[in-house]
């Protein structure tokens, strides 16, 4: 009898051995922590390695643009992207425009998408003393917009242009500082107003109302479903976002008061997700993407702006002129989670 145990036992840690064994290593890029940008591949990183898939080795502070062309090239296995990188980078243009169209193509295509999150979302914000109206109250303000390069100062003089008629450096005056200059900037009182992407709630948010109360504006309605609107905001890498004022209000508290002329705020998101390539194995994808997907309570309960961030929405930003599509087996375990994926979004 004990010998039976004996041999049992053994043959169980022998088992369990082997699957410790056959773990992979697996090496992954994000940006700093602060954002779903990081915490959506660190918590895979987490549910990976206590769930016996792999071991993630999670490299931050990255920048992105180089970290999906590295895992286009095979020289990393996952990294995070807004959407609008990988379809630049299928042009050949921008900040791949050393690569040209026919590679740059090349690589977009070797990319894979596994899962969602929104990097942020545009608002306009003020602090309460400032006494802007609105939208309709920018001319000849001073507007922290973002830094001085890059896809939020693009998107945020886009959006004021569209909502307003007003052009940087005419209508306005542009401020622009680097992000880690930004939460300074605002509670200095120079910016009377601000159009940045932001989380809900976000650090920067959060930080900025030590120095006061503030107040953030809707889009407007009819801004929101003109023509011009409508067209910028299914661009890659953007998604239209509607989100109930009470609740919306409820979240960020008494320190912010939300307006809208009806009970729904209407913004744009920037939106992206964790990319690997196109021959990563299937089964590996699939149970990384399953026990993410068992977990998203976990990963929502890690941040305040959890809820809201488009984790568990996995056709936010998908089609259209977005070349990514999702990997064989992240779109399995995302169907078989219960979920609906276009075909547009499926990979061949």
């Amino acid at each position: 009898m004990l010998n039976k145990i004996l041999i049992s036992s053994f043959a169980g840690f022998a088992l369990f051995s082997s699957a410790v064994c056959a773990q992979v290593n697996l090496t992954a890029e994000t940006a700093s922590p602060g954002g779903a940008t990081h915490l959506s591949p660190a918590h895979m990183t987490e549910i990976a390695g206590t769930k016996g898939i792999a071991n993630i080795q999670l490299a931050d502070g990255q920048t992105l643009t180089n970290s999906i062309q590295n895992v286009a090239e095979g020289k990393t296995d996952i990294a995070a992207t807004p959407y609008i990188l990988p379809f630049l980078m299928s042009r050949g243009v921008g900040p791949y425009g050393s690569l040209g169209k026919e590679k740059g193509a090349e690589l977009a295509g070797n990319l894979r998408a596994i899962n969602p999150f929104t990097l942020g979302i545009f608002l306009l914000y003020a602090y309460d003393a400032k006494k802007i109206g609105g939208w309709d109250d920018l001319k000849g303000r001073k507007i922290y917009n973002g830094p001085p390069r890059g896809g939020a100062l693009t998107n945020a003089r886009s959006m004021i242009q569209i909502i307003t008629g007003l052009k940087d450096g005419e209508g306005y005056e542009g401020l622009q500082v680097n992000w880690g200059q930004g939460t300074t900037l605002v509670t200095s009182g120079e910016p009377d107003a601000i159009v940045l992407p932001e989380l809900f709630p976000g650090s920067r948010l959060t930080s900025v109302t030590a120095a006061g109360k503030m107040t953030g504006w809707s889009m407007p309605k009819a801004a929101y479903e003109s023509e011009a609107m409508q067209k910028y905001m299914v661009a890659p890498g953007s998604a239209p976002v509607t989100m109930d004022l009470a609740t919306l209000q409820e979240t960020m508290g008494n320190d912010w008061t939300f307006k809208s002329e009806d009970g729904t705020f209407r913004a744009f998101a920037t939106i992206g997700g964790n990319v690997v390539h196109k021959d990563m194995d299937e089964e590996l994808v699939y149970n990384l993407v399953s026990a993410y997907i068992d977990t998203l309570d976990q990963l929502m309960a890690k941040a305040p702006y959890g809820n809201t961030v488009g984790f568990d929405e996995p056709m936010q930003g998908m089609c259209g002129k977005n070349p990514i599509k999702y990997h064989p087996g992240a779109s399995r375990a995302w169907i078989d989670a219960g979920y609906k994926l276009d075909e547009c979004a499926l990979a061949n």
